[in-house]
């Protein structure tokens, strides 16, 4: 049966946070912390630099609200406010967006949700993103919270792209710190035969930024290998058959095993990542199954990406900073 965070277990909360990594490279469980409470400080510091250093931790257990969450949110930084949210997004709470297993953006345009699937991610890595990446100022961070969730499927995965940088030999890790590339919204979209209600959509609302290949996080220091699936449209001043060849490797290499980890959503559980510093997987196994999956969501903002020559981020359409 589906369940719910309403029907969901206590769990002990003793307002001192534990960290307790969950994979070698990234994620980390944490416990201790009632995250609708009072957060003093130093619970604060605790959590953003678990996030800093496992890019991703999983909070179980939790009673937010969506006054809370963005309350949760406001501690760490700016709540984005979207301009256009779907229809299950609360109209109190301009900083929540709510996403469901039938998406309704598939259906706006004459599709069904397995259809949207199959067009957006017909290569294994095409459904790897960062959230809005192709802004020019993506958002600093996400945090997700899970209100209704099947018994089973709707897992979620994410890369640190961090460890993948530093797992690339030197000669490629210098390679890439002179390359910037090209992120716009809609890549590798398939069109449909005939007329493409949401290419035109596409068209009309077109988002694209030439970011950094290997940006430096502003925190951290560490360099980030800056590629996903999802935006991506070509490396500058390659050709096409290298920019691919090139691009291909360097996603093979962000989502290798051993830079990720994947979370079994419950009823109550928050994950709260660094979208700087990582590239995460929506599930896409739970469309044929006859179970909601209601999961809220709010973005901080970001700054604009500075590669490692010093040179930022610049917007080509659609984009500019601080303005959403």
């Amino acid at each position: 049966m589906t369940t719910d965070s309403r029907v969901g277990t206590d769990r002990e909360h003793t307002g001192r946070p534990e960290v307790r990594p969950a994979a070698g490279h990234i994620g980390a469980d944490i416990t201790g912390v009632d995250l609708a409470g009072d957060l003093d400080e130093g619970t604060v510091a605790a959590i953003r630099a678990a996030v800093l250093r496992w890019k991703v931790v999983f909070f179980r257990g939790q009673r937010l609200d969506h006054a809370a969450h963005v309350a949760l949110a406001r501690r760490f930084g700016e709540p984005v406010v979207l301009p256009r949210r779907g229809s299950a997004s609360p109209a109190d709470f301009p900083e929540i967006e709510t996403t469901a297993d039938r998406l309704e953006l598939g259906g706006r345009y004459g599709m069904d949700h397995d259809e949207w699937l199959r067009r957006r991610r017909h290569t294994l890595l095409r459904g790897w993103h960062c959230d809005h990446g192709a802004r020019v100022d993506p958002p600093a961070a996400t945090i997700l919270r899970a209100e209704t969730v099947p018994p089973y499927g709707g897992d979620t995965t994410w890369a640190n792209l961090a460890a993948a940088y530093a797992g690339l030999s030197a000669p490629v890790r210098e390679f890439a710190d002179r390359l910037r590339a090209e992120h716009r919204l809609g890549v590798g979209y398939q069109p449909r035969p005939g007329d493409d209600a949401y290419v035109r959509h596409l068209l009309d609302h077109q988002t694209a930024s030439e970011h950094p290949l290997v940006r430096v996080h502003p925190e951290t220091g560490e360099r980030i290998l800056f590629v996903n699936g999802y935006y991506v449209e070509q490396i500058t001043d390659l050709s096409r058959p290298e920019s691919r060849a090139v691009l291909d490797m360097l996603l093979e290499q962000a989502t290798r095993p051993e830079y990720t980890v994947r979370l079994r959503w419950e009823p109550g559980t928050v994950a709260f990542w660094d979208n700087r510093a990582t590239v995460h997987l929506a599930p896409a196994d739970t469309a044929h199954l006859d179970h909601p999956r209601i999961m809220h969501r709010v973005m901080l903002a970001g700054d604009v990406p500075v590669g490692v020559d010093g040179t930022p981020s610049r917007p080509l359409t659609g984009t500019e900073p601080g303005r959403w």
